[in-house]
Parts: C-alpha cells; sequence; structure tokens
C-alpha cells in the first residue's frame, strides 16, 4: 500500500460526453477495459490493432504523478515493440544491463544481464511510470487516426456491475450523472485496489509481508553509472536492513529503504527525517531535490483464478508481488500479451469460449512464478531468525570470493518471462533442441540478414522453419498462418543454430501471436502442424 497523493501529471483524456449518455437503454460494448494504467492501455492498443472495438473507463483524466513502476524488462519491451511505442521507451528511458551487490561497505559481486550477441533490446530500461502510460495513449491516439476501434474515456468511475451470464451490465458515474452500458467482455486492469474484484465478492489469497519500505525519488546530478545498486546492511546511517539505488530519466534517482515493521508512518514520511537518511547515504556536499516520496508495505498474493466468466482480471487486480526484481508491470504486460490475441480470436468466432480459460491457466502459472522468487528475494533480504541471517551473510561472504555462491544470493530475482512448462496449449516438441526455446517458452531474438527475428515473427502465428522446406503459405482453421523460412546462414552471430536447432540439422517451429512455442519438429509435416495449431487455439 502507498501513501502518496494522486495528482494528475498528463492531462490526456480528460472528460467528454459520450453519445451512450444519451440514450435511452444501455448499449452493448464487446470489449470494456476498467482501468487506464499501463496494463489497460497496453490491452486497449493491442485489441483495438487486430481491429475488435474496445472501450476503456478510467476514473481520473490522465497519468498520475510518482515513480512508482521504473523498470521495464526486455519483454516487456518486445511487447511493447509489437504495439508501436517501444522506440520511445528507449530514447527517454535509461539502460542498464550491470549490477552490483554490496554487504555493508564491500562490494560482493557484480553481474551483466545480457551477455549475449544478437538481441535488439537491453535487459532493462528504467522509466518512470507516466512516461510509459502516456506513450501509450499517445500510441493509441495514432491508432484512432489510422481507424483502430478504441475509446478512452476519462472521469468515468465504475460504480456498479451485474453478471447477467452472457455479458455484464457496468452502472458508471461521471461529472455529468450516471449512466449504464453492456459489455460482452469485461477486463478488469484498475489494479490492486480492484473495484470491479470488489464489486464481484472475490479477494486475493497468499501473504501480507511484514516490513515497510521507503521510497525517495531524488532529482540530483550525480556521478554514479548507470547501474542497479543494491546494498544488504548499508553502512549509511539510519538505511535500514538493506537499500537501493537506481537511475531514471530527467536526473530523477530511485532510492529505497527498509525501515522495517513497527514504524511511525507519518512520522517517516516527514521530509527532514528523509533528508536525513538521503545524506547519509550521498555523501556531503550532494545538492539534491525530493521529488516523490511513499512508503509501502507489499503483497505476494493472486486471486485463485483470473477468468470469472465473462470477466478477466489483469496485472495488479489480479495479482501483487514485492517490487523487488520488478515484477508488478512486466507480469502486467505479460498477462495482456496472453489475453489479448485469445479474446480477439473468440470475438471473431476463430476459437471457442474456453480458450480464455487458458488465459487463467497460464497467468496464474506466471504469477505463482513471480510470487515464488518474489517470496523467496523477501526472505533472504528479511531473515526471520538468528540463523536465517547467519546463513544469508554466510552466503554474501562465499559469494565474494567464489562464483557457485552467487546465484544463492537473493536481491530480488530480476523478471524474466514465463515458461509455460506442461499446460493445455503445448503441441508436442519432437525436435530435441535447445531447452531455452522448448514447447511453451517464448521466442529469443536473433540477428538477421533482414532485420531481427522477432519483427519477422510479428504478432500472428508463425510457422518458423530453420534451414527446412516450408509452404510458400498456408491456411488452417480459418486462420492465415505466417510461413517464414529461414537459414543459419542469414544469421552472422549464430543465434539461430544457438537458440532453435543446437545439434540438429533443421527445425521447424510453431510460434503463437505472444511469440511463444507451440510445438516443433525437425522437419515440417501438414498434419501435426495442423493438430498443433487446434490445440493452440482450444480446439485440440
Amino acid at each position: 500500500m502507498v501513501d502518496v497523493r494522486y495528482t494528475t501529471a498528463f492531462e490526456l483524456y480528460p472528460y467528454a460526453r459520450a453519445s451512450d449518455q444519451d440514450e435511452a437503454a444501455p448499449q452493448r460494448h464487446p470489449v470494456v477495459i476498467v482501468g487506464g494504467g499501463p496494463v489497460g492501455m497496453a490491452m486497449a492498443l493491442d485489441l483495438g490493432r487486430k481491429g475488435t472495438p474496445v472501450l476503456v473507463l478510467d476514473d481520473h483524466a490522465g497519468v498520475g504523478q510518482g515513480s512508482r513502476a521504473i523498470c521495464f524488462a526486455r519483454r516487456t519491451l518486445e511487447i511493447t515493440d509489437r504495439l508501436g511505442c517501444e522506440q520511445r521507451m528507449l530514447d527517454k528511458g535509461v539502460v542498464w544491463n550491470v549490477g552490483r551487490v554490496f554487504h555493508g561497505e564491500e562490494e560482493v559481486f557484480n553481474f551483466n544481464l545480457s551477455p549475449a550477441t544478437g538481441l535488439r533490446n537491453p535487459a532493462f530500461v528504467n522509466l518512470q511510470q507516466p512516461y510509459f502510460e502516456k506513450f501509450l495513449v499517445e500510441q493509441i491516439r495514432k491508432e484512432q487516426e489510422r481507424g483502430a476501434p478504441i475509446q478512452i474515456r476519462g472521469c468515468n468511475q465504475l460504480t456498479g456491475l451485474s453478471d447477467l451470464g452472457e455479458h455484464v451490465l457496468l452502472d458508471i458515474d461521471t461529472p455529468e450523472g450516471p449512466y449504464q452500458l453492456e459489455a460482452d467482455w469485461l477486463v478488469a486492469c484498475d489494479g490492486a485496489r480492484s473495484k470491479v474484484r470488489d464489486l464481484l465478492g472475490l479477494d486475493f489469497e497468499g501473504r501480507v509481508f511484514e516490513d515497510n519500505f521507503l521510497i525517495a525519488d531524488v532529482k540530483m546530478s550525480a556521478p554514479f553509472p548507470t547501474e542497479r545498486w543494491f546494498w544488504f546492511e548499508p553502512p549509511f546511517k539510519n538505511s535500514g536492513q538493506s537499500a537501493l539505488l537506481h537511475k531514471q530519466p530527467d536526473d530523477i534517482w530511485r532510492i529505497d529503504f527498509q525501515l522495517g515493521w513497527e514504524i511511525d508512518r507519518q512520522k517517516e514520511l516527514e521530509p527532514e527525517r528523509i533528508r536525513a537518511r538521503v545524506d547519509a547515504m550521498l555523501g556531503d556536499g550532494v545538492d539534491y531535490e525530493l521529488e516523490w516520496t511513499s512508503i509501502y508495505t507489499f503483497q505476494c498474493r493472486r486471486m485463485e483464478k483470473f477468468r470469472h466468466g465473462a470477466v478477466m482480471f489483469a496485472g495488479d487486480s489480479a495479482h501483487q508481488v514485492s517490487p523487488f526484481g520488478a515484477r508488478g508491470a512486466n507480469s502486467g504486460i505479460q498477462d495482456t500479451d496472453n489475453l489479448a490475441w485469445k479474446l480477439d480470436l473468440v470475438i471473431k468466432g476463430l476459437a471457442p469460449e474456453s480458450l480464455l480459460d487458458s488465459y487463467s491457466e497460464e497467468r496464474v502459472h506466471g504469477a505463482n512464478e513471480n510470487i515464488l522468487n518474489s517470496t523467496r528475494a523477501t526472505d533472504f533480504l528479511t531473515p526471520k531468525s538468528a540463523i536465517s541471517k547467519r546463513f544469508r551473510n554466510a552466503v554474501l561472504q562465499l559469494a565474494q570470493k567464489h562464483e557457485f555462491a552467487r546465484p544463492l544470493v537473493n536481491s530480488g530475482r530480476l523478471s524474466l518471462p514465463c515458461v509455460y512448462d506442461n499446460l493445455s496449449l503445448n503441441g508436442p516438441d519432437l525436435l530435441d533442441g535447445p531447452l531455452q526455446t522448448r514447447v511453451g517458452a517464448c521466442c529469443i531474438d536473433a540477428t538477421l540478414k533482414q532485420g531481427f527475428l522477432l519483427d519477422q515473427l510479428g504478432n500472428r502465428f508463425t510457422l518458423m522453419g530453420i534451414d527446412a522446406e516450408l509452404p510458400d503459405s498456408l491456411q488452417l482453421e480459418g486462420l492465415d498462418i505466417h510461413c517464414l523460412s529461414l537459414s543459419c546462414d542469414d544469421d552472422s552471430s549464430d543465434g539461430l543454430r544457438q537458440r532453435y536447432l543446437g545439434d540438429q540439422a533443421s527445425g521447424v517451429y510453431l510460434v503463437r501471436p505472444d511469440q511463444h512455442v507451440v510445438a516443433r519438429w525437425k522437419h515440417y509435416d501438414p498434419a501435426l502442424t495442423s493438430a498443433a495449431l487446434r490445440i493452440a487455439i482450444g480446439k485440440g
């Protein structure tokens, strides 16, 4: 929970009266999204680009202040590239790959998150959440000019919800009074305090951690490198059990201090008390301004399932994790990437409604993985006993000299895309290829003569052959399957061979619109491809 007063930084969609408010009966929309944060806007942008009409309802008129989420992973950049706004994130954001871990005054070790070649995107880019939301909305405006059926209604607050079986009825309040809407499908992207979840009488399951963390966004010109610095038992005065330093755009630096559980939150938010902590960290003579401060506790929890009839939950409305590891906003964007293509196919009559159950199956799987990593990080950061602390410190001492111990150090396992191992939409894995691109994994980029691999895959079903014969075109189950024929000779960095073939001479991959692998074989087989596609769209 965050102590912060919400004000509008970018008023991008001020209230305007909609024609629905003048109708005698509630008007029906195919998809309504509640919540105009990054998850809701990414969902709307993805659906709208596919031609599916979508309406976003947000109770504000734009983007709020405060950096909140700041760390966006390579997978999020790959997704936003397909949505059309990745380059703006890279141009504005602070790119980083290196992290350093300290124990007291001593550096334990450092790491490079992006040692591989042939990848277009960095491991992470730091960018304040308001900018990310702004770029998404501005891209929506561009898509609207091209005819994309996306509407955004600011200052439209959800006050009531009735599940009528085949659709839902929404009660909306506005500055000009209430009105009602109907939605075939409702996507709840309205955050940790989800109104949709409350109106349906649903709740989370999981843990609330007894600890408090102080965020201070500090504006300063400082000589620190563009890296992630994390301290266990930091040496500076009144800094708590751990501390974190990150650079953001506009000369803003994010500082986190772990304060413990029994604190006076109001007292800790006093500017002079915050300044005392920051002064101790930065040292004498550093001139800075406090831009934004808050105190939060965090939870590692999720809903039991993310689909309830015609209502789907995504982002913080469905699951919550600690901020260590950058898993909140990044996992929310992966939710939308998973749901959008499935909902689009269902609405267009190309897949059965049961396909949407796989959204809950796969993203609950992803949430469990994030919660596990987040919980382990928290337990390592905050040992619950003297023995646990002794073990933690022994690991840190070993890691300073011995590489084998470094994977045991957990200052927040940084966000990686989830692999959907052994889930219902997976087809056969008959290639005996590299583990990193097995069935259920998302594809890894590679540099080709014609550009980057992920660009060639796009946001569609693709049959990718590497040194294998494919048909020129393919239509299955009413879908045009993109056929992509590649050769290892097209890749000077040898990424295709290392990441997709291994010891095999050739390989064929069926890839979903969210770029997860459906199935793979040594050679193209029409019957096997058709069967795998049916599995992937919920007909298998």
